[in-house]
């Protein structure tokens, strides 16, 4: 690995685009900012066979008991944890299932620690203090694809026997080299030289809201397009609450609300009773059989 050499980077080359960005008015600024972003989504299209892949492989390793862990550095590791933190709450899952591990530990969530990228050691540490098994996935990610960090952990995921997923945004970069599926959405050189929480972050963003969304989808915390196991924890997710089992079902809001307090707002259970006319017990029991699929247990 090169540690001088940036200029083979796409990554760190620099946009022939925006040579003059620090000279035109605002607006041009802006446009030329959004023209750029206008590549990211058409890069991750190129990748969809390999996230679909990710998904698959993920959802299997789940359903014997493992967990999806991202593993990255600063901006990387931002949006790793971003991820896995919005999981809980959208899909009803334990903190325990979708996790973040960003170089540096928490403080590095707030404040640059740039130096903490640098140790392959350090993400050997981190994941033993997750205790990693077979099972479970590591994402590793890192924009340039050369991080050590990233590639420290993932080396670590292979020899414990998980399954191991790079995102960057390089082609042939050393961490895809020490992962199972490679997952590269190659969106150019930056706005501002080298900024890779610009197109980079956003590419990133769009694959990880891909990957767990389509893993939530398979574990079927989802029902038609709506949220079925999402938690009712404040006022606004309560009326969501409502408003879900109301669409997918059919019925008044009243009637959808009478049956949620019948359940405890389980908004799944709630859908399920009144789509099978089931009482709680049994729908219960059917939706265990089914792993949590709704489609599924109404065709038992």
């Amino acid at each position: 690995m090169d540690k001088l050499n940036l200029g083979k980077l796409t990554t760190e080359s620099r946009n022939q685009d925006t040579l003059d960005i620090d000279k035109i008015s605002t607006i041009e600024m802006v446009k030329k900012i959004n023209n750029e972003d206008k590549k990211v989504a058409l890069a991750v299209e190129k990748e969809i066979p390999h996230i679909a892949k990710a998904i698959d492989e993920i959802v299997e390793r789940m359903q014997r008991g493992g967990r999806l862990i991202y593993i990255g550095a600063g901006t990387s590791g931002r949006l790793g944890i971003l991820d896995a933190s919005e999981c809980p709450p959208t899909y009803g899952v334990s903190e325990e299932l979708v996790q973040g591990i960003i170089a540096g530990g928490q403080e590095a969530i707030f404040r640059a620690k740039e130096g903490a990228e640098d140790s392959k050691e350090l993400a050997v540490i981190d994941l033993k203090e997750k205790s990693l098994k077979e099972n479970d996935t590591v994402v590793g990610l890192a924009a340039s694809g050369r991080t050590p960090y990233v590639i420290g952990g993932l080396e670590y995921a292979n020899e414990i026997g998980a399954l191991t997923v790079s995102l960057t945004c390089n082609n042939d970069s050393d961490v895809s080299k020490v992962a199972s599926i490679k997952i590269a959405p190659v969106v150019g050189a930056e706005a501002i030289t080298g900024s890779t929480r610009l197109k980079s972050g956003t590419a990133q963003k769009l694959v990880l809201n891909t990957l767990s969304t389509g893993v939530m989808i398979k574990l079927g915390k989802v029902y038609g397009n709506l949220m079925v196991d999402v938690k009712s924890s404040n006022e606004k997710l309560v009326e969501r609450a409502k408003k879900i089992v109301a669409d997918a079902t059919g019925v008044s809001i009243s009637k959808a609300t009478l049956v949620l307090d019948e359940t405890g707002f389980d908004v799944k259970l709630a859908i399920f009773m009144i789509l099978s006319n089931l009482k709680k017990e049994e729908a219960k029991a059917k939706l265990q059989e089914s792993r949590g699929y709704i489609a599924k247990a109404l065709k038992i």
